[in-house]
């Protein structure tokens, strides 16, 4: 009997794996920097949009290893799944859940091809003003800090292994 238990026992979640990489995302988006020398409103939507700029970053880097792309489906699951609890809580109901969690996702996919220009270029200042600020362009010296911290970010994360990083529980470069 105790064969059949274990049999039809799920095995555990191969995505909490992830759930430390996650974390870092998450506590790197929120650093105080981004929202104080960085300008970025410190509202619902600034703090979506610095985690899908800090995701798209991490998951940028998984890319660069094919073999390790189970890593960024798995990481992926875990914003989706994250974004599923945090809409709730503010109170949708379940019938508008799937399409903001739609939404949510159609943005961090828009959000992965901007940033791909992740490089202190024209490209990325614009990604950026038109995501963090909403297409208001802030004050030149957020804007300079911004850019700085995500050319920052990038450097040590391409310096980072990538199996290294996804088995990280921080990300490189500033304390979050």
């Amino acid at each position: 009997m105790i064969s059949l238990r274990k049999l039809f026992r799920p095995g555990p979640d191969p995505r909490e794996a992830r759930r430390p990489l996650w974390q870092a995302v998450v506590a790197t988006a929120r650093a105080p920097h981004w929202y104080e020398a960085g300008g970025v409103p410190d509202t619902l939507d600034g703090r979506f949009d610095m985690v899908c700029l800090i995701l798209a970053l991490v998951l940028h880097r998984i890319d660069d290893d094919p073999v390790q792309a189970v890593a960024a489906v798995e990481l992926t699951e875990l914003f989706v799944a994250d974004m599923d609890g945090q809409i709730r809580q503010i109170g949708f109901g379940d019938m508008v859940v799937g399409k903001q969690i739609g939404r949510m996702v159609g943005a961090l996919g828009g959000r992965l091809g901007a940033y791909r220009a992740a490089d202190g270029s024209d490209a990325l200042r614009e990604a950026l003003v038109r995501n963090l600020w909403r297409g208001q362009a802030p004050a030149d010296a957020a804007l300079a800090h911004a850019m700085a911290e995500v050319a920052a970010l990038r450097g040590a994360l391409a310096a980072m292994p990538v199996v290294d990083l996804i088995a990280a529980d921080r990300l490189p470069g500033r304390p979050a």
